[in-house]
């Protein structure tokens, strides 16, 4: 039964009007792939994401000039290009331009060569979270198939001490009262057990194959967030509502334990997903000491080239 402070936070959402705008109908794939949202301008993308992951930076074309605009966002490197300009010009030159610039593609290369290692590192990683097997339900029967090819809406069968491919509603375990004990260490840091319990109505009626496939439920909930520990939804299904909590949901890195098999209907993929909605998109990071060598160097070096050019002049 949904714990008394989801019922209050689930009665509170719906006096204040708040509608959501979150819909997973269960084994209708068709209706997601037709859902659009707006993008950019007049462009627009499918609004359900799919499971497939992609943590990598850079890709074979983009690479080269990607990694570039990272190692010229630190100031020393724009420096050495600029003397290697000035270098140029015949009337200031006091080396071969390219004296200085042999130096700068040795240590923009070097820098490059490790940055790429460790993309590469992140694609093979990508590449075998989304190669997982799973069984999906498809055609009235559970087939093997990969993680990047789980869509919103699918029901999933999970075995003990495999891992929780997105965020699910739990439907039915083989657990007294369908319950799921789960181990979220990938999540929160916790190896204790946690549990999870199905709604009655899904644990009594679904109960074989032939039930799942038939199911026709619709999960009305909020849109994806990265707040790990909470949910409010609605379970419509022969004409009732049932309120849904987070005490319902498998979360994406979640690892079944002590239960032999449990179902589950995918709610969020890939990265709607709270622990991916959690994670962030990548971006340039810059350390304290290098934001200091930066402000050192406009501070050196700017007043020193202007002295240059007045002696020069």
């Amino acid at each position: 039964m949904p714990s008394q402070e989801s019922l209050g936070t689930y009665q509170d959402e719906t006096k204040t009007g708040q509608d959501f705008t979150w819909v997973v109908k269960a084994n209708n794939r068709a209706y997601h792939e037709q859902i659009r949202k707006k993008h950019l301008w007049c462009l627009k993308k499918k609004k359900y994401a799919d499971n497939a992951i992609k943590t990598a930076k850079y890709n074979f074309f983009t690479f080269l000039p990607l990694n570039l605009y990272e190692q010229f966002h630190r100031m020393a490197n724009v420096y050495f290009l600029f003397m290697i300009l000035l270098q140029t010009f015949p009337q200031i030159s006091t080396l071969p331009w390219f004296a200085l610039l042999f130096p700068l593609c040795i240590l923009l290369s070097i820098r490059g060569i490790r940055d790429l290692i460790d993309d590469v590192a992140r694609h093979k990683s990508d590449g075998e979270i989304n190669n997982r097997p799973c069984e999906i339900l498809t055609g009235g029967s559970f087939c093997k198939m990969k993680w990047c090819n789980i869509q919103v809406g699918d029901i999933i069968c999970l075995h003990k001490d495999s891992f929780v491919p997105a965020d699910l509603l739990l439907l039915s375990s083989s657990e007294p009262n369908s319950l799921c004990y789960v181990e979220t260490m990938d999540i929160d840091g916790e190896t204790n057990l946690k549990y999870r319990q199905a709604l009655l109505v899904t644990h009594e009626q679904l109960t074989s194959m032939e039930d799942m496939a038939a199911f026709d439920g619709e999960v009305v909930c909020e849109e994806p967030n990265s707040r790990l520990h909470n949910f409010i939804g609605t379970l419509e299904w022969h004409g009732e509502k049932y309120p849904l909590d987070y005490e319902k949901i498998l979360l994406r890195g979640c690892r079944v334990r002590n239960t032999e098999v449990c179902y589950g209907l995918v709610i969020y993929a890939g990265f709607d997903t709270k622990i991916m909605k959690n994670c962030g998109k990548i971006t340039l990071k810059k350390t304290k000491l290098c934001h200091l060598m930066d402000r050192l160097v406009l501070m050196v070096k700017v007043p020193a080239i202007h002295g240059q050019g007045e002696q020069e002049g």
